[in-house]
């Protein structure tokens, strides 16, 4: 990855989007800043999804991503709960693309897997593997703020991970046979 490159993490919500942003800086994650639009007052929901379209094009312009890592909805029993959360992501989306901010999506258990090895972990666990890596102190009431961190370190070890950028490959002997200019023959 390039020197200084920055990722905005989002977990979006419509009453709760958290957002971290992430800089890169001799291949290693520096948290830049870590925050959430908490809209638990606002009513319309038109409204709130207005409000993440222009936080997220506010985040883009100041800090200037090269990447949106986004978690993705995952699946729920109600319908209305999914809608609205459909929705927030693509507000987000939608900015980041309007910006020309290319847009990854990652589902909540590869989130939580690249992070602690474990796809079923809790907000929790995840928080304390990131204070652990990024030498950080969260708070307990940023763990939406959290999970957009998650998001956005996932898309940095994705990008730095030979492996798993081949979609092809199940193992070393497949990412050899893949990238025979990336193996010596010593």
């Amino acid at each position: 990855m390039k020197e200084n490159t920055v990722i905005l993490g989002i977990d979006p919500g419509s009453t709760i989007m958290g957002y971290a942003l992430i800089k890169i800086s001799a291949n290693t994650p520096q948290l830049i800043v870590l925050g959430s639009l908490d809209q638990r007052k606002v009513k319309d929901h038109f409204e709130k999804i207005a409000r993440i379209f222009e936080r997220t094009l506010s985040l883009i312009d100041e800090y200037k991503p090269v990447a949106l890592a986004i978690e993705s909805p995952f699946y729920g029993n109600n319908v209305q709960s999914m809608l609205k959360l459909g929705r927030a992501q693509g507000a987000a989306i939608s900015a980041a693309l309007y910006r020309g901010v290319p847009v990854y999506e990652y589902a909540p258990r590869k989130i939580k897997q690249s992070i602690t090895g474990y796809g079923n972990a809790s907000k929790e666990q995840i928080a304390r593997f990131l204070q652990q890596i990024l030498r950080i102190d969260l708070k307990p009431e940023t763990l939406d703020a959290t999970d957009g961190l998650a998001a956005a370190m996932c898309h940095f070890y994705q990008e730095n991970n030979p492996v798993s950028k081949s979609n092809t490959g199940k193992g070393w002997g497949d990412f050899i046979k893949n990238n025979p200019d990336r193996v010596s023959g010593k």
